[in-house]
C-alpha cells in the first residue's frame, strides 16, 4: 500500500483548510493509499516560495517518509510555473508521484507529466492575463482622471478628534465613525502633530515680532 502525503494551503485566515483536507483524506481513502502525514499553510499567500507547511513536506519527502503527494489543485503548490516544476521535478527524483485533485492529473505515466507541464503553462499565461487587464485598468482610469487606490474616508475629522480628546473610549470612536481604531488613532495622532506645528509658528512670529518693536 502506497504512503500518502497531503499538503494543502489557503491564503488568508478567514479560509479553511478543512475543506482541502477533507477532500484529499477521501481521495486517498478511494485509491487506498495510507495517509502519513498532512502539511499545511494558513494565511500565507502562494507567491511565497518558502513556506513553513511547504518547506517540512519537502523535507520529508528527502527522507523518504511517502511516495505519493496529494493536493486539492496545482496553484496549492507552488506560486509560478518555474518553482512549481521544480517541485515535481524534485518529487519525481525521489520516485514520489504527485497528484491533483481538481486537474485529476498524477505524474505515475508520462502522459500524466506532459498535461502537468502544460496545464502549468496555461495557468501562468492566464495569471499574467488577468495581471495586465488590472494594469490597463489602471491606466484607464488614471488616464480619465479617477482616483487609484483607496478612497479617502468621508467622516467630520474635527468631531472625531474632540470626541476622542474628551474622552470618548477608542472603541467608541471606532464604532461611532466606522472606520478601524487605528484610523482613530492615526487621525488624533495627525491633528495633535498639527497643533504642535501652528504653536510653534505662532510662538515663533510673536517672538519676532517682539524683536522687531523692541529694535
Amino acid at each position: 500500500m502506497k504512503r500518502a502525503a497531503i499538503y494543502a494551503r489557503v491564503s488568508t485566515s478567514d479560509q479553511h483548510v478543512e475543506t482541502q483536507l477533507y477532500d484529499l483524506r477521501q481521495l486517498a481513502q478511494q485509491r487506498g493509499y495510507t495517509v502519513v502525514g498532512e502539511y499545511t499553510d494558513v494565511g500565507i499567500s502562494g507567491t511565497k516560495a518558502r513556506r513553513p507547511g511547504l518547506d517540512a513536506l519537502m523535507s520529508d519527502a528527502r527522507k523518504r517518509k511517502f511516495n505519493v503527494l496529494l493536493v486539492a489543485a496545482f496553484d496549492r503548490i507552488a506560486p509560478s510555473t518555474k518553482h512549481f516544476l521544480q517541485v515535481v521535478d524534485e518529487l519525481e527524483s525521489l520516485e514520489i508521484e504527485f497528484v491533483s485533485r481538481r486537474e485529476n492529473i498524477d505524474t505515475s505515466g508520462a502522459m500524466g507529466r506532459m498535461f502537468l507541464t502544460i496545464i502549468s503553462c496555461v495557468a501562468e499565461l492566464e495569471a499574467d492575463l488577468i495581471k495586465e487587464r488590472i494594469r490597463a485598468g489602471m491606466r484607464r482610469r488614471k488616464l480619465e482622471g479617477f482616483r487609484l487606490g483607496r478612497q479617502p474616508l468621508e467622516i467630520d475629522h474635527g468631531a472625531l478628534v474632540q470626541d476622542r480628546l474628551s474622552g470618548l473610549s477608542l472603541t467608541g470612536c471606532s464604532k461611532k465613525y466606522g472606520i478601524s481604531r487605528a484610523s482613530v488613532v492615526r487621525f488624533v495622532r495627525e491633528a495633535r502633530r498639527r497643533d504642535s506645528v501652528a504653536a510653534r509658528t505662532f510662538t515663533n512670529a510673536g517672538v519676532s515680532e517682539m524683536a522687531d518693536s523692541v529694535a
